[in-house]
């Protein structure tokens, strides 16, 4: 029995290799997204905000969330209980700079919202319904 490859076998007819070979790629195609699925990058726990959590700003209706990365600043504004639409707001601002900010009627959270803050202390504000927060001149 010497080495013998053995080779998976094609169909004849065109329209069952086709078929055959589209399975492969559908399969193959599903593992590689479970694998994107697998892998997620650390934002996607934060909701978006890219970094590690620095600072939480907690109020009545809810908190900030405040994360860091080397160059970057970002928050947002989660509710303490979500599900009905209220107004909710969060806005950061760089020290110099003007500030970013979101603002509306959500369910669940506010923002994020982003400022580039290398070597700059950031002012932080956030709100839900009549519940809100500042933080003052932070990660200085």
């Amino acid at each position: 029995m010497g080495d013998r490859v053995l080779k998976a076998r094609e169909p004849r007819n065109p329209r069952k290799r086709w078929a055959a070979r589209a399975g492969v790629v559908t399969v193959t195609l599903a593992l590689g997204a479970a694998g994107l699925l697998a892998a997620q990058p650390a934002y996607a726990a934060s909701g978006g905000c890219a970094g590690s959590l620095v600072r939480t700003l907690p109020f009545s209706t809810g908190e900030v969330r405040v994360y860091k990365t080397r160059d970057r600043a970002c928050a947002m504004t989660v509710a303490r209980t979500p599900g009905q639409r209220r107004e909710m707001s969060v806005s950061i601002q760089p020290r110099g700079g003007f500030p970013v900010r979101d603002a509306g009627r959500f369910t669940r959270y506010a923002g994020p919202v982003s400022v580039h803050a290398i070597s700059r202390c950031v002012y932080v504000k956030g709100s839900v319904g009549a519940g809100s927060v500042d933080s003052g001149w932070i990660l200085c």
